[in-house]
């Protein structure tokens, strides 16, 4: 690939009544360490690079890209306020102002953080989910289904395992109306109710943009919990490092898998990634069912990037290195996505000439 100026944006955005826990490596800091990590790897590749934090100032943003003139953005914009939906429109307007951007586009963006909206489009594709998946808006509506416990609830608009702990897993009508309402107070947003599968966990990392890839298989381990901690992906287990959670589950990847298994895992995520829009790169969760199925959990478009974990770990196991991964990343911007009309409309529009007015005679 020739060499190519490219901005990284990404999410600077701080409320001020944020405490940071202890242990937590999702803060600011550690996404400020990342973003320089990315920088510096991308610079080895021999590409020009300027990091810019945006907080809120997207007229800024596109004064600063005007003098730059990148030639694709690589973005690392992720919302960091409970419920905000900020994701899709960052993708949008980059796009409306006529510049590549990497990852998936502000459509598959918006339905991936909208849970519900996800979820439902994929059954209709004839995707398997959890059974039970239901939105819940107030806590009145529980009394009007037939729930199969054990559930699981979380928040419908959040993601990297935010709403998810150790009592997310409920298996009364008593503890599912208590931990709604704490979803619908605490987050603003509505909760999403599921059905607990207790089988085998995968993440399936996907890469590339009109041909993907599926990468090997990561599986994750919760045979450390304790027994009173369920196992799932809480956010204490994918972030908070001083948590039992966090230091009982690990991930295995590859993960031994049967080949048939791990064919039928590989093309559910894929399906389930394009459903949504996904392109670049993504991550599909999914469990096993009763029956030995799988059923997509979540599609993640834009996941975490950084090196060693996640994705990137992946990549690693099918012999892809870091620079490789996200020079594929950039490659994927300049294919598509498919039926994306190139069409600007936040350009500088040039001076209008002037039309020669007619010279009028006197009658």
């Amino acid at each position: 690939m020739k060499k190519l100026r490219v901005a990284v944006v990404y999410n600077s955005y701080e409320e001020a009544s944020h405490e940071a826990v202890a242990g937590d490596s999702s803060s600011g800091h550690h996404l400020r360490l990342m973003i320089r990590r990315m920088a510096r790897t991308l610079r080895g590749l021999g590409h020009d690079v300027v990091i810019i934090h945006l907080a809120d100032d997207l007229s800024s943003l596109q004064r600063r890209l005007k003098r730059l003139r990148p030639h694709v953005i690589f973005n690392q914009y992720d919302d960091v306020v409970h419920g905000a939906l900020y994701e899709m429109r960052f993708a949008a307007f980059i796009r409306m102002l006529g510049y590549p951007i990497t990852g998936s586009p502000a459509l598959g963006l918006g339905l991936s953080r909208d849970k519900y909206m996800a979820l439902s489009l994929l059954r209709g594709a004839g995707i398997p989910i959890p059974s039970d998946t239901t939105l819940v808006e107030r806590v009145a509506e529980i009394d009007r289904h037939k729930w199969h416990f054990p559930l699981i609830v979380h928040p419908g608009q959040e993601h990297a395992g935010i709403g998810i702990a150790r009592d997310s897993v409920v298996a009364t009508k008593k503890a599912l109306r208590e931990k709604v309402r704490e979803v619908i107070h605490s987050f603003k947003q509505p909760a999403l109710v599921q059905c607990f599968l207790p089988g085998r966990e995968f993440n399936v990392g996907i890469l590339g943009g009109r041909k993907l890839r599926v990468l090997p298989l990561a599986e994750v381990d919760y045979s450390k919990l304790p027994s009173g901690i369920p196992p799932v992906m809480s956010y204490a287990a994918k972030w908070v490092e001083t948590s039992v959670e966090f230091k009982r589950t690990r991930v295995i990847c590859p993960a031994r898998v049967e080949p048939r298994l791990a064919a039928l895992i590989g093309d559910t995520a894929v399906k389930a990634f394009r459903t949504v829009g996904g392109w670049g790169y993504g991550r599909v969760d999914i469990r096993i069912d009763e029956e030995g199925l799988p059923r997509v959990l979540e599609v993640n478009c834009n996941p975490c990037l950084d090196k060693g974990i996640g994705l990137a770990r992946s990549a690693e196991r099918a012999g892809i290195s870091y620079p490789e991964l996200l020079q594929a990343v950039i490659k994927a911007a300049f294919d598509g996505p498919p039926y994306d009309i190139h069409l600007p409309i936040f350009t500088t529009p040039k001076p209008a000439t002037a039309r020669r007015q007619p010279v009028r005679r006197p009658v």
